[in-house]
């Protein structure tokens, strides 16, 4: 039994079914008999070109464990999978249980991301107590010019 990492790239517009295409290649993995060690749902990402007209693409990085002949045979039937932009099959010594860099890139980017939204609350927050407190103290200002 060979390890292997295969590395999908997904029509982007499976990012909301990628639970059914999942559940769909897992079977198809099984009955070609390799076992799925690990699954890598990294999400839609931009790619670094337009590949068949689409400009992102939804990510998945499989850690699996199968014989060779197995392997040429899954090769041939992505290769024709609609859903499949591009895919890379690779042989491994030793599979990595560890997270890919484009998983922990994607966990940092949304850590950020919502970070900056929280910022931008607390900012617009801050903003609207400070014109609250400016129309509080306007009418007092008023008093004290009219009596002037």
């Amino acid at each position: 039994m060979n390890n292997y990492e295969l590395t999908l790239i997904l029509n982007p517009d499976l990012s909301t079914k990628f639970d059914s295409f999942q559940t769909k290649f897992e079977k198809t993995l099984t009955t070609a008999d390799f076992k799925i060690n690990k699954l890598e749902n990294i999400g839609r990402r931009q790619l670094a070109y337009s590949i068949l007209n689409h400009n992102k693409g939804h990510y998945a990085i499989y850690q699996i464990e199968g014989p060779s002949e197995a392997a040429l045979e899954l090769e041939s039937k992505l290769k024709y999978d609609t859903s499949v932009i591009r895919h890379l099959l690779l042989k491994v010594n030793t599979p990595s249980l560890e997270d890919s860099l484009l998983l922990t890139e994607s966990k940092e980017l949304k850590k950020t991301s919502q970070d900056d939204e929280k910022n931008q609350e607390k900012l617009k927050s801050n903003s609207e107590k400070k014109i609250d407190e400016a129309s509080d103290e306007e009418p007092s200002s008023k008093k004290s010019e009219d009596s002037e």
